[in-house]
């Protein structure tokens, strides 16, 4: 069940911020691919937010964020793949064998 949170700071230029709320003392890292919003995932600074997070944490935070999006809004289900890959929620890398050289 997501917990109300508080958006701290947000570095849209990094893809990062931190998230408070009462179940995560001392913030929750948070990373623009946990954004369930459709389209470029930028917060703001004191923007409430509904926030989904699991231990351990990143970056020196005990929590980080699996998913996070506006209170005011539902959140949107990013299917991985579906938008060129910039803001999926998943990250996948294909590495293609080395061209074998006669």
């Amino acid at each position: 069940m997501p917990d109300p949170g508080t958006v701290r700071e947000w570095h849209e230029d990094e893809g990062w911020g931190v998230i408070d709320s009462a179940r995560t003392p001392g913030g929750c890292w948070a990373h623009f691919s946990a954004a369930a919003v459709d389209g470029y995932a930028a917060f703001t600074a004191g923007q409430r937010v509904w926030l989904e997070w699991e231990t351990p944490g990143q970056d020196g935070f005990a929590f980080r964020a699996v998913r996070l999006w506006p209170l005011d809004r539902q959140p949107f289900e990013r299917r991985p793949g579906t938008d060129g890959g910039a803001y999926a929620s998943r990250l996948s890398l294909t590495f293609d064998p080395p061209a074998e050289t006669s």
